[in-house]
């Protein structure tokens, strides 16, 4: 399984604006740029997590945008899933009516322990955690 490109960059806009709380608005333009994410692209998650209740955008002069929630309350599964919605590793997880095998298939357990501990893991992440990470030199 792999995140797509939007929900990354999506994870560092939300990292990027807890780390920098304060209560004051950020430039779309100054994350864009700081975090290396492709002015359009942004602007379209940005939409996508102010939708989800994750973000405030205002526009104008001093417009910018703000997390609507305190960065504890955020976690990395709402991000993730506010961009690229439900996460399921296999159909068979979802239901067991996917598999032909059925209850015969050896390999729906794993799937489904593998997406509760991924899921488990993402939902127990908020930001405040990531954004006090700091990288050892």
């Amino acid at each position: 399984m792999q995140i797509t490109r939007q929900a990354d960059y999506a994870t560092r806009a939300i990292l990027y604006l807890a780390r920098h709380r304060n209560g004051k608005r950020v430039a779309t333009s100054q994350v864009a740029k700081e975090q290396k994410i492709p002015s359009s692209f942004l602007t379209k998650i940005i939409s996508q997590l102010s939708i989800a209740g994750l973000l405030h955008t205002s526009r104008g002069a001093h417009g910018g945008i703000t997390l609507a929630r305190n960065p504890e309350q955020i976690t990395l599964l709402q991000v993730i899933e506010a961009i690229d919605g439900p996460i399921q590793l296999n159909a068979c997880v979802g239901s067991e009516d996917a598999c032909p095998f059925e209850e015969n298939c050896p390999m729906r357990p794993v799937w489904c322990d593998v997406q509760k501990e991924l899921m488990t893991k993402l939902r127990n992440t908020n930001f405040r955690q990531l954004s006090t990470f700091s990288l050892r030199e």
